[in-house]
């Protein structure tokens, strides 16, 4: 398995269940399993994150081992777990952000929500803060999950999430926020959100905050529409005629608004969006991209370039080095499409073929064992299942400190692999 998120830990656990005493090795370049649930998850999704307990059983099942701090290209090239393994399984996910293709998309200021994402999540590969939230007026681009996240990070009382996992650094920063406003900006209908019924409510809830969106945007919609967008629809309708608070913090919902160009010449300076039949300017001083993930290339694997994911025809890597024994799950083979949960079906899916291409996968000629005797020779940080254990003791010991929080995460390369037991050099 390349890749230690809920895509790549659910095909383990879906191959070692209907398979009993089947070997899966696990590797992933970061030094933590769980990859989206630890990286992409907003950290006050509490219910979600408990899924880590879930996934934990997963790598201790003594025939599944995980190896952290591996990276697919650097310390081992696929071709050399061919030679080791009977099936490889890619399960790395979709990392980068889709473009808008305006103007100004690339000013100061404008920041893809992955960057921002991989902030407030802890991920080591974003030590700094991408962008000082020195401005009162933000805006989001994009109706789906991760731009509701994005929103709700920017625009909620800082101090409600001192019992999440944000690293203190993140906390510091988010307490010092100028945003008061936070516009979500789409270029469609309230009938084509993406979100999930339970994280918009959540917008509507948020103590201190004023939702704010023109009721104008609800008289064209069709009257018969799925059950749960109906529902979605009918709570933003509410919003709508809600009466206003006076919170000093606001949430700005804007559809039929497609961003046209980000102003400014040294920074963001204002959003221009699509009004009717002309334009209007936000006077946003940030831009968060949020309108897709997409995937990236994976050392000697096939990759379609147009769709930004590994190819694939029933679970099989089209054009792969072997005929039989390159597969794909999650995200990498979909795109990024659906929840996590969704990656437990897709999982299944993926091992009943493998299981239905058994007699070819074991004709084929490996050596077993060899590559994992490579990574030792390769990787001086090596991060085991007891690393990963004490990583994770090292993170519950920091929430314990913080006196609120089940964990807070260690957010630096240098501070995970010192945690995990390895001497830094």
């Amino acid at each position: 398995m390349v890749g230690a998120g809920p895509a790549g830990i659910y095909v383990a656990d879906s191959l070692t269940k209907k398979e009993p005493g089947t070997e899966v090795d696990v590797y992933d370049r970061l030094p933590a399993p769980f990859g989206l649930l630890r990286y992409g998850v907003a950290p006050d999704h509490l219910k979600m994150k408990n899924l880590a307990g879930t996934l934990q059983k997963v790598i201790e099942n003594p025939t599944v081992r995980f190896f952290g701090n591996v990276e697919l290209g650097r310390d081992l090239t696929t071709t050399e777990l061919l030679a080791d393994y009977h099936a490889v399984v890619y399960t790395v996910g979709a990392s980068t952000d889709r473009p808008m293709g305006i103007p100004g998309e690339h000013l100061p200021g404008s920041i893809a929500a992955t960057d921002f994402v991989a902030w407030y999540c802890g991920h080591p590969d974003a030590e700094t803060q991408p962008v000082q939230l020195d401005s009162q007026h933000a805006a989001v681009i994009g109706l789906g999950n991760v731009a509701l996240d994005v929103a709700r990070i920017l625009i909620r009382n800082p101090e409600e999430l001192s019992p999440t996992d944000v690293p203190d650094t993140v906390l510091d920063a988010l307490r010092a926020s100028q945003i008061r406003d936070v516009h979500i900006v789409g270029r469609r209908g309230p009938e084509h959100v993406k979100f999930t019924l339970k994280e918009l409510r959540e917008m509507g809830e948020l103590d201190g905050v004023d939702v704010i969106v023109d009721p104008a945007h609800f008289a064209d919609i069709p009257d018969e529409l799925e059950k749960n967008l109906q529902k979605m629809v009918d709570e933003m309708r509410s919003w709508s005629t809600r009466e206003r608070t006076g919170a000093e913090r606001r949430l700005h919902l804007h559809f039929y608004a497609p961003p046209q160009e980000v102003l400014g010449t040294d920074r963001v300076e204002g959003l221009r969006i699509k009004a009717g039949d002309g334009s209007e300017d936000l006077p946003v001083g940030l831009v968060f991209r949020s309108i897709g993930y997409l995937g990236v290339p994976v050392p000697g694997v096939p990759f379609d370039e147009a769709n930004k994911v590994v190819p694939t025809a029933d679970h099989r890597v089209v054009g792969g080095q072997v005929e039989i024994g390159e597969y794909a799950a999650g995200w990498v083979k979909r795109g990024a499409t659906g929840v996590i949960g969704t990656n437990r079906s897709d999982a299944d899916h993926t091992v009943e073929v493998i299981l239905g291409d058994r007699d070819q996968l074991l004709a084929r000629e490996v050596s077993p064992g060899t590559a994992l005797e490579l990574v030792r020779s390769r990787v001086a940080k090596l991060v085991e299942l007891e690393n990963w254990n004490s990583l994770d003791a090292a993170e519950k010991a920091l929430g314990e400190k913080r006196g609120n929080a089940a964990r807070v995460k260690v957010h630096t390369w240098a501070g995970m692999l010192e945690a995990a037991g390895h001497t830094l050099d």
